[in-house]
């Protein structure tokens, strides 16, 4: 055995060792950030030269499969490196993403078709004691008005035929909800999240749209971190006195809707909507048996339409105090 290429693959050996390792934690971290592009390809060239020597004197033996194998494993380094940094683009544009002039326009020009919803089962909330709450089930989460509505009595009458709960608090603002939500919903692991804030940002977005939105968007990147199938609606602001910033903080919150491919429930139509019309059809679902889970929409329309002619005047005082 010739010593000088035994001890050429020892070296070699020791010298690829950490690679393997550093291609788990790069792929496990996620990002680009700490790594060097230039000092993998330099090794890389090493490497490539070291080969080169090694064909050119005829020396095929198991020292160029050491060659081949410590490449193989740096050029793996390569790959991650492109996939991380594709990662760290898409993070970036999340949290720089802002809602452009044009999102807007075409939010407030668009027709909104979306609340030709038929009743039937679908989510919200049956409230136990907190000891009791399960996980995968549909949230609530709002401010001071959705906390009057009385989705326990709500969920029964209506025969929902999964768990609900309203986890909404008064004066809950954009700009605090992602670390409710950790606090109290997190936990819970949800299966749907019906989202209705604003009532406490307006001045807020008043003065600073951007921040806003980003509160926004963390808020829904936080849920959708828990749970990449949780279903999200974002629900309007109710706007009585056809406010011109909330009629915009309402085209923010729907373009966010649209851009995070969530559903967007417009409160405007909640005067229009009469879910005990159909209180006979979601009895007949719920005696047949069927476990579908419908849109949150469906849910909307019930608890709001409720809260609109029961709570409206408290509504209208919050929104325009």
């Amino acid at each position: 055995m010739n010593l000088a290429h035994l001890f050429e693959a020892a070296m070699l050996v020791c010298f690829g060792f950490s690679w393997p390792l550093n291609v788990i934690k790069a792929y496990k971290a996620r990002t680009a950030k700490g790594t060097s592009l230039p000092f993998i390809i330099l090794i890389i060239t090493g490497y490539l030269a070291g080969i080169s020597a090694k064909i050119i004197n005829g020396q095929y033996n198991y020292v160029l499969v050491v060659y081949f194998l410590n490449l193989a494993i740096v050029m793996t380094n390569v790959f991650v490196y492109i996939r991380n940094k594709a990662l760290d683009k898409k993070v970036e544009a999340k949290k720089s993403l802002k809602i452009t002039a044009n999102d807007i326009k075409n939010v407030v020009e668009k027709e909104d078709t979306m609340m030709n919803y038929t009743y039937s089962l679908d989510e919200l909330i049956h409230k136990p004691a907190a000891a009791n709450e399960k996980k995968n089930a549909v949230i609530l989460m709002g401010g001071s008005i959705d906390t009057e509505i009385p989705v326990s009595n709500l969920a029964k009458e209506f025969n929902f035929n999964f768990d609900i709960y309203n986890k909404s608090t008064a004066k809950l603002s954009v700009g605090n909800a992602n670390e409710y939500f950790q606090k109290n919903i997190a936990a819970l692991e949800p299966e749907a999240v019906l989202i209705h804030l604003g009532e406490s940002d307006l001045q807020t977005f008043k003065s600073d749209s951007s921040t806003f939105d980003r509160n926004y968007l963390a808020l829904v990147e936080s849920i959708k971190a828990l749970n990449k199938n949780c279903r999200i609606a974002l629900v309007s602001v109710e706007n009585p006195s056809n406010d011109k910033s909330v009629n915009l903080m309402n085209a923010h919150i729907k373009a966010i809707a649209n851009a995070e491919k969530t559903s967007f429930v417009n409160l405007e139509n909640a005067k229009l909507w009469n879910p005990e019309a159909n209180k006979t059809s979601s009895a007949f679902a719920y005696n047949m048996g069927l476990k579908i889970r419908k849109p949150l929409n469906d849910v909307a329309e019930i608890l709001y339409s409720w809260a609109f002619h029961n709570i409206k005047s408290n509504t209208t005082e919050i929104l325009v105090g």
